[in-house]
């Protein structure tokens, strides 16, 4: 039975059908100060082979919109209240627990942000690394300890071998950054979800890092989900761009199109505060206020206390998400202003 399913899932995944797709998802925290609302009608698709970045300051909604794909979202307090998150034709948010548990690391898998907090501290890498090859694969023990230092080569890691019987711990913040990648990728999934992972390296690091990511996302054709708050860390590796703000997406874009001219206030706050070496020694540019408590969020559009082109109807009518060109959308009432201006 199982077999079946699966066959008839790849027969429906067609090169212009998304691998993934998250459509109108909803996600609230139910807690003593009240109900938060974390991800309000998220919809979005990725194709095999497709880098797509989503962005967006702490508190967004990437993360746990991430976790709800992945099925691994705390609950209590947090619940699925809404929408569907198709993998390759199945709805995940449906589907029998043990099905979902045999896709996740074998055709879905999640790279963490804290590779120490993630990785087992009493186990060898390498022993966790053998146990996805024998549990997943029913590999021998011999066999899949090979497997698991092939891979640690695979992602560079000097004298894999050797290294294999070490523990987390007694690895660089880096080296332990690309064991979760050797552990994400171990068993050639279809999509891998990376949550923030350069957030604790320097910049040396993090472009090696991402490097690595994207030529074994080339290399395997995989769908790939960047989560981050940097934009500068995805302008080489993306395809496209979703910005989300207090639970929702407020602008989607090809990468490039979304750097030359973003069409999303927000957006635009953003990379103004990026620094760049022909604006040395200009003052940059920070979004004024905080991001809106999600158990209060504010009505109309979410942003407009902090907005600089907010009007009356900003703060009384939610903007949908306005096609403002072939691949781009922006929740914004104001997005041909706010293009002409980029312009």
């Amino acid at each position: 039975m199982h077999e079946a399913q699966e066959a008839a899932a790849a027969a429906v995944t067609l090169p212009d059908v998304p691998l993934l797709d998250v459509r109108d998802l909803h996600v609230e925290f139910r807690t003593r100060d009240g109900v938060a609302k974390a991800v309000n009608g998220v919809s979005y698709g990725v194709r095999a082979g497709e880098t797509l970045a989503v962005l967006g300051e702490s508190g967004s909604g990437k993360s746990v919109t991430a976790q709800a794909v992945m099925g691994i979202l705390d609950s209590p307090p947090g619940h699925v209240t809404g929408g569907e998150v198709l993998f390759r034709g199945e709805d995940l948010l449906t589907m029998g627990g043990e099905r979902r548990r045999r896709l996740r690391g074998a055709k879905l898998s999640m790279i963490f942000q804290d590779a120490l907090s993630a990785l087992n501290p009493v186990m060898s890498v390498g022993a966790q690394l053998a146990e996805m090859y024998s549990v997943h694969d029913g590999m021998t023990r011999k066999d899949s300890r090979a497997k698991a230092v092939q891979m640690m080569e695979r992602v560079r890691i000097p004298a894999a071998k050797e290294r294999a019987g070490d523990y987390p711990h007694q690895f660089s913040g880096g080296m332990r950054q690309r064991i979760m990648i050797a552990m994400a990728l171990a068993l050639e999934p279809d999509l891998v979800i990376a949550d923030e992972p350069t957030t604790a390296l320097d910049v040396t690091v993090q472009a090696q890092v991402m490097d690595l990511l994207a030529e074994l996302q080339r290399e395997y054709r995989m769908g790939l989900i960047l989560i981050t708050h940097d934009l500068g860390v995805v302008a080489d590796v993306a395809d496209r761009i979703a910005v989300m703000y207090a639970g929702r997406i407020v602008e989607t874009a090809p990468v490039h199109a979304l750097y030359a001219a973003p069409a999303h206030p927000y957006t635009a706050g953003l990379l103004g505060s990026i620094p760049r070496l022909d604006h040395k020694g200009k003052e940059l540019h920070a979004i004024k206020g905080l991001p809106p408590s999600l158990t209060d969020i504010p009505a109309g559009c979410p942003f407009n206390p902090r907005c600089p082109r907010a009007q009356a109807i900003c703060r009384t009518d939610r903007p949908p998400l306005f096609d403002v060109a072939p691949g781009r959308a922006s929740a914004c009432h104001f997005w041909k202003e706010t293009l002409d201006d980029a312009g």
